[in-house]
């Protein structure tokens, strides 16, 4: 079974995708990741889709620091490597790419790590836009940078100036 909803947020319409036990996407505004509306079913009521709105609403108001959802990552094992990493980073803190190169045994897999990062398909609750560049710059975000930047503010991050986006 393969189940996707809509959701609205401060970071504009999310879509949030599921195979009926676990999540398996979250994608922002028109991303190219939707789900393709063949052989997808569109369930605003299914309870996984349910509780994870609640989950990410409670995130948006400041009243939730993490997620308890189960969730299906697709990708390479060096992917889910990555994005496992990914859901270890707290909420209000970043690691560079170079940091998470190493946690993984491969310093110079900065690269690779980066576009593993960008094709984590469960974004916000994998929380990719956790990740920045060497120099503290904000890089590379499916979602957009000023969403990135709208995410890493809205966690308190020091020297994240907040935007008012216009989605």
């Amino acid at each position: 079974m393969n189940i996707f909803r809509f959701i609205d947020s401060p970071i504009g319409t999310l879509t949030l995708s599921s195979d009926g036990a676990a999540l398996t996407g979250l994608h922002m505004g028109t991303s190219r990741k939707r789900p393709d509306p063949d052989g997808w079913i569109e369930d605003a009521t299914h309870p996984l889709l349910e509780e994870t709105a609640r989950q990410l609403g409670q995130y948006f108001r400041g009243q939730r620091r993490s997620f308890d959802l189960p969730l299906q990552l697709h990708g390479t094992e060096f992917q889910r490597r990555v994005w496992t990493l990914l859901t270890r980073i707290p909420f209000g803190e970043t690691r560079t790419y170079g940091e998470l190169a190493r946690q993984l045994g491969n310093p110079g897999a900065c690269r690779a790590v980066g576009l593993a990062n960008g094709r984590n398909p469960i974004a916000v609750i994998v929380p990719c836009h956790r990740v920045i560049g060497a120099d503290g710059s904000l890089t590379g975000f499916g979602g957009g940078l000023p969403r990135k930047e709208w995410l890493l503010s809205h966690e308190g991050l020091a020297g994240i100036r907040s935007l008012e986006l216009a989605i």
